[in-house]
């Protein structure tokens, strides 16, 4: 399974917050899987922590990238092909970042790793 890790997701798992389901660690942890770590949650990262809404043990360029590599977890770009559906994307969901992940994962077959109930609204895998 290709994993997609919302936002949430990866900071619950890289802190091991007890938020974060069991099948979600599980899921990451199975070497079977592939889990990514999306451009748009790094961005998402960066404009909260520079909000002063996500406060983090180091400044998130040099933290995300150190925490998604040790954890082993895939950077996946945002190109222009995961954004063909955005147009077409139904606005259930207003969070810009959220709707990148659910194009990405439709672009891509991937699984999304969210607790959102809104994301599971659309017509995309989720976890």
């Amino acid at each position: 399974m290709r994993l997609l890790l919302d936002t949430h997701v990866f900071l619950w798992f890289i802190t091991a917050d007890p938020r974060l389901p069991e099948a979600f660690k599980n899921a990451i942890l199975d070497t079977e899987n592939e889990a990514f770590l999306s451009a748009a949650s790094f961005w998402e990262i960066v404009v909260k922590n520079q909000l002063g809404k996500l406060p983090l043990p180091e400044p998130p360029e040099t933290y995300i990238p150190k925490e998604r590599e040790l954890h082993q977890i895939l950077s996946l770009p945002i190109l222009e092909s995961h954004l063909v559906q955005l147009s077409s994307l139904p606005l259930i969901h207003r969070d810009p970042f959220d709707r990148i992940l659910i194009c990405q994962a439709i672009a891509n077959a991937m699984t999304i790793a969210t607790v959102d109930p809104i994301v599971k609204k659309y017509d995309v895998v989720c976890l």
